[in-house]
Order: structure tokens, then sequence, then C-alpha cells
């Protein structure tokens, strides 16, 4: 008799499958994939950031043993310019084709391509090739000036208004308020830096492409690159098995990897393009750097009249990427008269893109910094102040919530954390010989989902197996889909097989905004059920079958076992000897849910997820050491499937933020428009020894409006607000203000 999982596995800590298969080394990720007769390649890059090619000399690169070709604008072949296409589908942030022109816009930009019989040929091809160029003085200047852009701009996910929120009359409001806060936030230029780098390997089969990238979103990629070569989309298929995380640099197709495909193309092998740590700064994405004013008005007793938030952020000098700083600022407060509003600079830049919470990470430093600032101004405890304007419904769109705890998270937080026994004020607290400095902010992250399409298969041995387009960048998706699939068959997780990373699979989400496991129960459920359906038809038509003479609506299934509904559980059997008894090896049934997020469609409800993070630092004046001691932080995102993935997901986050308000920044030299420090030495970020105690508490009110199970999406919302309750535990303990990200020695002293 096969074995069935008789209880739930939602919601319960489930170690990760595929943990095994990284851990020993058999798991495959792109860079790991060989080919007969692979050729590799390494692109040529501009060493200046503004100008134009003049000469490109390749003759000494092209004698060199061993050399297949050096590819540039002259030799390249054809590559098309893709669009973006309906329902969110077809994003390339980077839309200028590689080598497309003459003109160089920022540093790195590819200019030529080298291939070889090897990586070091390739490698010492490429040193070899000589560009000469007009040069220009580049702008990477860190004063950021708005352009003078029209109402609606376009962006890389479609049309935008500048003016993204306005409600009552905000500037006259704040004018003939009783306390006024006016201050700006900055926020630099941040880069992505997973531990796998970025690459692909490519290869044609007539008119069919492979491709081999470690892609969070590979049915778009599919899409775009199907566009840039001329192809239908069958015809191109994009496998990624596994993912050394991406932080949203994995999001879109970068220029390396139609440069791949071109030059598999033309040389009639596969081949391999992956970067080096260097090109990843330059030519894979960043966050931008923004500038936030953020004005509050509000009354001696704490209650906003007016908030206007204005925000520009840094952008290439061809694309459109668009940082969305007041993605959180309508809805997370209660005023009466509110103002969002953006601009845009262009710079001589390698185009941003989305990291790990795009938009909202940033906007709400500001925000939240300009709430605690107002709260010392008033003083009042910070969580009181956020209590205060706790609103009713989202106040920005005019609709009810779906799911709000924001409040509960406060209190929960603040209990845990021990926050009543905070001294407010500055330098007076003490542990240890160090001055503790204790700080809060809250969180939001929007909740919505993506088209998914997936399907299940239930088998004569009583294993299953679920399928799915979709990717696991490391959050766990692998996981995810097992325990959806085990829940609904009520085959052992051990016993479900997963596969993912592959666009011949049925359509899945893309792995961003935090969406792919909301957007997946639904189709996954459904795909079960269709399956389960098929069965019961089954156990009725099939001769000898002890359902024989039933109807099908008769029937039903449940932890791995049919059974008559009006006979009780006991007289059912395990669907894989009903499978065996009709000589059917497997049935399968296929699922999709459609999408809410980008949908034309009014929605009834505001969802979102919502959090607060309490934090701790310690003070060392003596020595200007500054560390982020302890954190508390309480997340409200529906329902948790898996707490142990989710617990570490929102770990990962807080030490991502540590290193947001301490340490991380992307340097570009003003004389060429380098980024200076673009190596694992120069680009500080948070280790081991940075990382704090970290307390995640989940509230685990499931949020039905997002699909059955109430769940939504974790991983980046653990990052929003870290760096405001940062700053403001900072300046409790040492009363310096920072406003202007990292955190440095020089702030303080």
């Amino acid at each position: 008799m096969a074995e069935t999982a008789q209880l739930s596995v939602i919601g319960k800590p489930q170690p990760r499958i595929d943990g095994p298969l990284k851990v020993t080394g058999v798991a495959q990720y792109t860079s790991d994939f060989h080919f007969p007769g692979l050729l590799y390649a390494v692109p040529v890059e501009a060493t200046i950031a503004s100008g134009k090619i003049t000469t490109l000399d390749t003759a000494v690169a092209e004698k060199m043993p061993g050399v297949r070709a050096i590819f540039h604008r002259q030799n390249i072949g054809k590559i098309f310019r893709s669009t973006l296409g309906p329902g969110f589908a077809g994003i390339c942030i980077e839309r200028r084709p590689p080598f497309e022109d003459d003109v160089v816009r920022y540093y790195g930009q590819y200019v030529a391509l080298a291939v070889a019989d090897t990586f070091e040929t390739a490698k010492a091809a490429a040193d070899v090739v000589v560009v000469t160029y007009s040069k220009e003085k580049p702008n990477v200047e860190q004063e950021l000036k708005a352009e003078d852009d029209p109402d609606t701009v376009d962006t890389s996910y479609g049309p935008e208004r500048r003016l993204q929120s306005e409600r009552g009359n905000a500037a006259a409001a704040y004018a003939s308020a009783p306390v006024k806060l006016d201050q700006t936030y900055v926020t630099p230029a941040e880069t992505h830096n997973p531990i796998e780098l970025q690459g692909a390997t490519a290869m044609w089969d007539g008119d069919n492409l492979t491709i081999y990238e470690e892609s969070q979103a590979i049915v778009n990629m599919r899409g775009v690159l199907a566009q840039m070569f001329g192809l239908p989309k069958e015809n191109v298929r994009i496998i990624t098995k596994f993912v050394g995380s991406g932080f949203g640099s994995k999001l879109w197709p970068w220029t390396h990897c139609p440069l791949a495909v071109a030059a598999a193309r033309q040389l009639g092998k596969p081949v391999k393009l992956v970067l080096s740590r260097k090109m990843t700064f330059q030519s894979a994405g960043h966050r931008a750097r923004t500038q936030q004013q953020v004005r509050v008005g509000a009354t001696p007793e704490g209650k906003l009249v007016s908030l206007q938030h204005d925000y520009v952020y840094h952008r290439s000098m061809l694309d459109d990427y668009h940082e969305n700083c007041g993605e959180a600022t309508s809805f997370h407060y209660s005023v009466p008269n509110l103002r969002v509003h953006f601009g845009r600079a262009r710079q001589n830049v390698g185009s941003p893109s989305d990291m790990r919470g795009p938009g909202a990470v940033p906007g709400l430093y500001a925000t939240e910094s300009a709430m605690n600032e107002l709260a010392d101004q008033l003083k009042m405890d910070p969580v009181r102040l956020r209590v205060l304007n706790e609103p009713k419904i989202d106040e920005g769109l005019g609709i009810p919530f779906s799911s709000r705890h924001y409040l509960e998270c406060l209190e929960l937080g603040a209990e845990k954390f021990g926050w009543s026994k905070r001294n407010p004020e500055v330098g007076a607290m003490k542990r240890d010989g160090l001055t503790l400095g204790w700080g809060m902010a809250g969180a939001a992250w929007i909740a919505a989902r993506f088209a998914a399409a997936a399907n299940v298969e239930l088998r004569d041995d009583g294993t299953a197996r679920v399928a799915c387009a979709t990717q696991d960048i490391g959050t766990g998706t692998y996981t995810i889909l097992a325990q959806l699939t085990s829940e609904k068959t009520g085959v052992a997780l051990e016993k479900v097989e997963v596969a993912l990373g592959d666009t011949s699979l049925p359509e899945g989400p893309t792995s961003g905004g935090s969406m792919a496991t909301g957007s997946v129960v639904p189709a996954v459920f459904a795909a079960a059920d269709n399956a389960i359906s098929s069965l019961l038809q089954i156990g009725t038509a099939t001769p000898g079958s002890p359902f024989e003479k039933r109807k099908p609506a008769e029937l039903a299934f449940e932890a791995g076992r049919v059974f008559v509904k009006t006979g009780g559980r006991g007289g059912g059997i395990p669907f894989a000897d009903l499978l065996k008894r009709a000589n059917v090896r497997l049935v399968t049934g296929s699922g999709k849910a459609d999408a809410t997020f980008g949908s034309d469609k009014k929605p009834k409800f505001s969802t979102h997820s919502f959090g607060c993070h309490f934090v701790e630092v310690t003070w060392e004046p003596e020595i200007a050491r500054l560390r982020v001691n302890r954190v508390v932080t309480v997340i409200d995102a529906g329902r948790i499937i898996n707490p142990l993935a989710g617990r570490n997901q929102i770990e990962g986050a807080v030490v991502m933020g540590v290193g947001m308000a301490l340490l991380e920044e992307t340097h570009y030299d003003p004389q060429n428009g380098a980024p200076i420090n673009s190596n694992l030495a120069d680009y500080v970020m948070a280790v081991n020894a940075d990382t704090p105690l970290i307390d995640v508490h989940f509230l685990d009110y499931p949020d039905k409006e997002i699909n059955e199970l109430g769940a939504r999406g974790i991983g980046e919302i653990g990052l929003a607000g870290i760096a405001a309750a940062i700053t403001e535990a900072t300046y409790h303990a040492t009363g310096v203000r920072v406003r202007e990200l990292p955190i440095t020695i020089e702030k303080l002293i």
C-alpha cells in the first residue's frame, strides 16, 4: 500500500527538498553545464562612459591560436529591439541591443566580443582588442537634478504619471500646520552581488534556440529573446535549474545574453558567456541613487495633516527604469492631504534595475525616517505616533485593505523587544560600557499575483509530480510546490517530484515582487483538483473497480485515498492501487490562475503585507564603533506556508538592511564614470561578523483575496523600513542624525 501524508504540511517548518543537491554539489547552476564543441565568449568593455567609438582594431586578437571570432557592430548580425507586451510581459531594462551603434553611454558597455576554444584564450583576445574613442566628460554627479519630463513618462513597465498620488491640498495644509518637518533623505547606488555571477550558454538546433541562464523570470526571457531574434516563442527554450541568488539583478535579460545567442548563431556551436564580478557592477543593474524630500505637517497631538513626498532617482541615458519610491506612501498612514511626485535624472551609468524591495525600500527609508524625526520633534513615542495615524482604509485608492494587522505588528514587536524600557534621552541608555541606541520603523510591501499555470501527475507507484515554468532563486520554491502538491494529494513530501526552471513546462510566474508563492498556489491546487477529478472518472469507468457502478460525484478523495462519500473513509483504497487496477500509469491535471498584478480591473481591496522592525545598536565613541546588535521583526504577510524558509528570508533581508544602512555604496569615478569599488574587497557588505541577533515573528493571518491558502509573499518586506530603524537607533545612541546612507564613521565624529 502506498504511503500517504495524513497531516497537513502547510504551515509546518520544512527543510528544503533541494538542500541535499546543493550541499553535495549535485545541483547544476548555469555555468556548470558543458556541451560538445562548447566555445567561450568574453566581452570587450568600453573604458569611457560618454563618447563614441572611432576605431576598433581586432587584427591581433583574430590571429591568436584558438580564437574563433571577434564580433562587433559590423559582423554580429541583426538583433532586434524587444517591446513591452500586454500583461507585464516582455520586460527588458536595457532595450538597446548590444553593438546597435557606436555611441558609448556608460563605462563597461560592451563594444566587441571575443570567442575562443577556451575561456583563457577568449580573455586574452578581448584584452588585445584596441578601441579608440572620441571622449566626453560623463555625468555621474552625486547631486541629482530632475529632467524637464512630461507629466506622464514611459518606463520599463509602461506609462507612469509623475504625480503618482494626490488628495486634498498638501501644500496649503503644510503651510498652516502647527508642526512642520522638511528634510531630504538620500540613498546611494547599491549593486546586487549574488554569489553566482550572471551568464548564459546558448545553442542553436536549426531555428530552435536553447539557453541556459540563471534567470528569475524564464518565461519573460523567452519572450524577449524570441523578439530579439525574430523567432516564434515556441522555438526558444530557457533552462534555469538553480539560481545562486539574484536580488533582482537576474530578473530581466541583460545584453550579455543576446551576445551569446548571436555568437552561437554565427559560429554554429554552443557559446558560454559568464560575466566577471567587475562586469556585474557595470552592465547588470544596480539600485538607483535617490534624493527624497519629505515634508510633513502635524498637529501638536501627533495627527498628520499633510504629507508631501517628492523624489528624484538616477537612470541611464537610454533606458526608462522607474524606481517607485512612492509605492507605499499613499496608504501607509492616514493623512487627509497628500502629494507624491517624482523626477528623473539621466546619467552616464548602466541602467538601474530592480534590487530587492525596489522602490518601497528606499521610499520607506525616507518616509519612516521622517516619522521618527517627527516623533522626536513632538517628544512622542514613535510607536504611538504610528498608532495615532493608522488608516481605516487605503486612502490612496479609497478601498478597504484585504487584511491589515500593522497595529498588532507594532504591539507584538514592542513587547518582544522590551520597548517599554526605552529611555528617549539621547545617549542615556548604557550596558557593559556601551551606549545603546533603540529605534524602530514600519514596513509595507505589495501583495498580488502573476499569471501562473501548472500540472500535477498522480502515478501508479504512489508518487506525484508537479511542474511549472517558474524558478527557484534560493527562496524555497521547490519546497513550496512540493508542499502544495502533498497537501492536495496526500502524497508524502519526499515522494513529490518538482519540475521547475524550464520554459517547456506550463508557464509560471516571475520570481520577483515577492509574488511567486502567492501566484503558484491557485495554479497548483487547480491542477491537483483536475488530476483527482480524472482519477475519480477512472475509478468509475474501470471494470472490476470497487467503484465501477458509482458516479464520480459519489466519490471523494482525501489523504491519497479514494472512497465513497456515504461509506466513510475506511472503505477507500490508495489512488496508486486504483491506477494499477485500471492499468493506467498516471493521471494528469492542469491548472491556471490569472494575474492581479497589472490587471486593468479595478480592485475591490488593497492587498499588501505589513511589518515592523525594532533595532538596538551599540556605540563605542572612544573608537567610533557602531554595531547593530539586536533586531526584532514582526511580519504580517498572510499565511506562512513554510515558516522555516520564511524566517530565513526575513533574516537575510535584515542582514541586507544592515548593509544598506551602514556599509553599501557604489562609487563612480567622476573622470571616467567607472564604478570604482567594483569588487568584493572594496564594495563592503554585511558579513557574519556584522549580523545581529535576529528575532522574527509572523502573525499568520490568511488573506483569502490573494489565494485560497491566504499566503502572501515575504522575501522583500524584511528589507523595507530596516534602514530607518537603524538610523533612528543611531541617533538615539550618538545624537547624530544621518539622512544620507550609508552611516559612515566620518558622519558620526
